[in-house]
């Protein structure tokens, strides 16, 4: 498309829109949310910049191809089953590790279950990025 408006408001929204996906990412532990929805909302991001500007340009914003992110996601998700599995615990355990932890406070919590999520949030945007490029390029 040849918006002026539209691509306009693209910059701004794209940006908005991403930085949801990355709230909806981290909120989704506890919450509704997570790797898949944060994954479909970041990828929506990336068709609306195609849609108004061009897919040249959205691969251009991407910066990595998109089978390639989603590959990366998916060995994240599976790497996230090792630890537990080396502690002898089921495959998928969530585990913690407490960072920069004083008196009092516990610290930043980082877990398996992040990485998992994080896996989750690369192979959805990867794969649906994927799947409309090549319908798009047809």
């Amino acid at each position: 498309m040849n918006s002026v408006i539209l691509q306009g408001a693209t910059r701004l929204l794209v940006a908005l829109i991403l930085l949801f996906s990355v709230y909806m990412l981290l909120r989704g532990h506890n919450f509704p949310g997570g790797g898949f929805i944060a994954g479909l909302i970041a990828a929506a991001a990336f068709i609306l910049y195609a849609l108004a500007w061009s897919l040249r340009e959205a691969r251009a914003a991407l910066r990595v191809p998109p089978v390639r992110l989603a590959t990366l996601g998916a060995m994240l998700s599976i790497a996230s089953a090792v630890p537990g599995a080396l502690q002898g615990l089921p495959p998928f355990t969530g585990l913690w590790l407490f960072v920069g932890g004083g008196d009092g406070d516990k610290g930043v919590p980082l877990s398996t279950v992040l990485l998992f999520d994080v896996g989750i949030y690369l192979a959805v945007l990867g794969s649906v990025l994927a799947l409309f490029f090549t319908l798009e390029e047809d």
